[in-house]
């Protein structure tokens, strides 16, 4: 079994217990890792509060080397890293005993870039009318998710994903341009919000040829929802938000391989949809349809955006 570095991005005391809890259950895995490190994106009262309170044994405490967010926490983690394979652990998910050594047992087959797990979300308060194929929504494993043969994915999602170090190092880690980060800065005159993972993944995938993300359903994590992401208005938010990243994604690297999971997605959400109608879940119907026509019209309108701002002779947005 291959050596392990695992890697936690924080950035605010308001998921302060989320995180020592996130870290513990870390320290107490089946097959330990050889090395965790919390890094701390900007924030030198939280950094050194970890410091006091969470470093120690195989944790160590770093701040962000690298551009204020997500991306540049996980490089600066992945950057210290020595292990074989590099994990990364959102910090408000909390793993299970056996889910490091069932992601790590994928790396039996040569052909394995990368691996992520099962993300169940821990509700706080979960509405009723709320979908399970939009957990996406909330950075969890969703009804519908596109799994190919062998539990192969195009990408897995980031809350709980690992990848072979050197592929890492290949890459030069995630694209900075996409993903929440200081500033929000527009990339071809839309703000990107998501989609690094998916980005990563599809590099990964032609930069090496015949490697596989896989999937492995029995490693699990629960990740926190809080109440504030319960909510209608969220729920839309994160669509559009959604809708415009892929419009970025697309126009970046290709429909074929940033939209070919959709694709057989929607047909999965047409089905569901259907199904509610038909038992009488007409608030579940109505806000699969909601979230589809909301990221639709997202990404209909981002993609338009982004094609006008690489058009030949057009000015920058």
């Amino acid at each position: 079994m291959p050596d392990a570095s695992v890697v936690i991005c924080a950035y605010t005391m308001e998921r302060w217990v989320d995180l020592k809890a996130c870290v513990q259950s870390v320290r107490q895995q089946s097959v330990k890792p050889n090395e965790v490190f919390v890094v701390i994106d900007y924030n030198e009262s939280m950094q050194r509060r970890a410091h006091e309170e969470i470093a120690g044994d195989i944790v160590q405490v770093v701040p962000n080397r690298y551009g204020k967010g997500l991306s540049g926490g996980r490089h600066t983690g992945a950057k210290l890293t020595k292990g074989d394979v590099i994990v990364f652990l959102d910090d408000d998910a909390v793993a299970e005993p056996g889910w490091l050594e069932h992601m790590l047992k994928a790396y039996d087959d040569p052909n394995v870039i990368g691996a992520g797990g099962a993300i169940e979300p821990h509700w706080q308060r979960r509405p009723t009318w709320f979908p399970t194929e939009f957990n996406w929504v909330v950075g969890c494993t969703y009804e519908g998710m596109p799994i190919g043969p062998g539990n192969t994915l195009r990408n897995p999602i980031g809350a709980s994903m690992s990848v072979r170090a050197d592929v890492y190092h290949h890459l030069k880690g995630f694209a900075s341009e996409l993903g929440r980060r200081e500033g929000g800065g527009a990339v071809l005159g839309v703000v990107a919000e998501s989609c690094e993972e998916t980005e990563f993944g599809i590099r990964a995938a032609r930069e090496f040829p015949g490697g596989v993300w896989r999937y492995c359903p029995l490693s699990r994590v629960r990740h926190l929802v809080p109440v504030q992401r319960s909510t209608w208005p969220f729920f839309v938010q994160r669509c559009g938000m959604e809708g415009k990243a892929k419009a970025v994604l697309t126009t970046l690297a290709g429909s074929r391989d940033s939209l070919g999971s959709e694709r057989r997605y929607v047909v999965t959400l047409g089905k569901s949809f259907a199904r509610d109608l038909f038992t009488g879940q007409v608030r579940r119907a109505g806000a699969i349809f909601a979230g589809l026509l909301v990221t639709t019209f997202a990404y209909v309108n981002a993609r338009r955006a982004a094609r006008r701002y690489i058009a030949p002779g057009a000015k920058p947005a």
